[in-house]
């Protein structure tokens, strides 16, 4: 049995990965995603163990002593980590396996000389991405405008990435990192 290949996905807050990584999926049920663990509180859309495992920063420190993530980091003031265990297992059942994490734990995870793809997803432009954090509706403006001076720096690392992908219609993005995997293998 082969193993699989794991496949990193990051990019700026409110970029978009979330919705093209959902349509990729929908053409690739063989995709299993990673699920992070992280102390953030929970949004509508939010299920524990589906979308996120959520811990209290107690919870995710011992973790953090116990080795049990691949990576973690720190991000708006709150924890985020990929479960080694989770991962790890289902690669070596020859499932390819996505890590949508931010720019730092991919970065991480590139020091640690972890294997993958990685792929970076970019916005038009910052005025586009501004517009799609309002869009959403789930931070206030001063919260915007803070994401989008992280996303100024966390664009400026995607030449680390083995691969940009620019999301200006989500098929279009979703299509071209379906390839890039098709290509990884």
């Amino acid at each position: 049995m082969n193993k699989g290949l794991l496949i990193i996905v990051s990019g700026p807050s409110g970029v978009g990965k979330g919705t093209v990584l959902k349509e990729l999926r929908a053409k690739n049920p063989n995709i299993v995603p990673s699920i992070s663990a992280t102390t953030r509180e929970p949004r509508n859309e939010d299920t524990e163990g589906v979308t996120y495992f959520f811990k209290t920063e107690s919870e995710f420190k011992k973790m953090i002593d116990r080795g049990e993530f691949m990576e973690w980091a720190i991000f708006s003031g709150n924890y985020y980590g990929t479960p080694r265990e989770y991962v790890e297992k289902n690669l070596n059942e020859g499932r390819d396996v996505l890590l949508e994490i931010d720019v730092q734990g991919a970065l991480k995870l590139m020091e640690s000389g972890a294997e993958g793809a990685y792929i970076f997803i970019a916005p038009e432009s910052l005025d586009v991405l501004r517009q799609r954090l309002r869009g959403r509706g789930t931070e206030a403006e001063d919260e915007i405008e803070r994401r989008v001076k992280a996303a100024e720096w966390e664009l400026k690392q995607k030449d680390k990435y083995d691969y940009v992908v620019v999301n200006r219609v989500v098929r279009d993005a979703a299509d071209e990192i379906e390839n890039i995997i098709k290509q990884s293998k």
